[in-house]
C-alpha cells in the first residue's frame, strides 16, 4: 500500500498519460485530423517522456528537497532522456523517412523490371516508424508540462 503513497511515482504516470491524451487534441486543432492511436504512438505534441521525467524530478524535488542526492539523479537522468528524445530519437525517425522513401522508390524500380506488381508479398512490407523523436518545442512542453502536473498534484496530495 506504501506504494500508492508515492507522489512522485503517481506524478510521473499520470503525466505520461496526460501528455499521451492530449496529443489528440492538440493534432485535431493543428491539422483536424481526428486520430485517437496518437495515445499510443512516441513523437508529437507534447513529449511524454519530457513530461514523465520531469513530474518525477519535480515530485522528488518536492518531497525530498532540491538538496537530496536522488533529486541530483533524477536531474540528470531527466536531462539525458529529454535530449535523447530531441537528438537521437528524432534523427533516427528523419532517417526512417529517408529509408521508407529508398524502399518505395526501389520498389517503383523493381516493378517495372521485372513485372513484380503479381507479388503481393512486396506490398505487405512494414515500413519503419517514423515518429520516434521530438522536436525541441516538443521536448521544452512536455517538461513544463511535467512540472506543472508535478505541482499541481501535489497541491491535493
Amino acid at each position: 500500500m506504501e506504494l500508492f503513497m508515492n507522489f512522485p511515482l503517481w506524478a510521473a504516470l499520470i503525466a505520461i498519460v496526460f501528455a499521451q491524451v492530449v496529443k489528440i487534441p492538440i493534432r485535431f486543432i493543428a491539422t483536424r485530423e481526428f486520430t485517437p492511436s496518437l495515445a499510443f504512438s512516441t513523437g508529437g505534441m507534447p513529449s511524454s517522456h519530457s513530461a514523465a521525467v520531469t513530474a518525477l524530478t519535480t515530485g522528488i524535488g518536492i518531497v525530498d528537497g532540491v538538496t537530496s542526492t536522488i533529486f541530483a539523479l533524477s536531474a540528470v537522468f531527466s536531462v539525458i532522456t529529454m535530449f535523447d528524445a530531441s537528438g537521437v530519437r528524432r534523427h533516427a525517425g528523419e532517417q526512417a523517412v529517408v529509408l521508407n522513401r529508398l524502399l518505395k522508390d526501389f520498389q517503383l524500380f523493381f516493378d517495372g523490371a521485372k513485372d513484380w506488381n503479381r507479388k503481393e508479398e512486396y506490398e505487405k512490407r512494414k515500413e519503419l516508424k517514423e515518429l520516434l523523436g521530438h522536436q525541441p518545442s516538443e521536448v521544452f512542453i512536455g517538461g513544463i508540462t511535467g512540472i506543472l502536473i508535478a505541482f499541481l498534484l501535489y497541491s491535493f496530495y
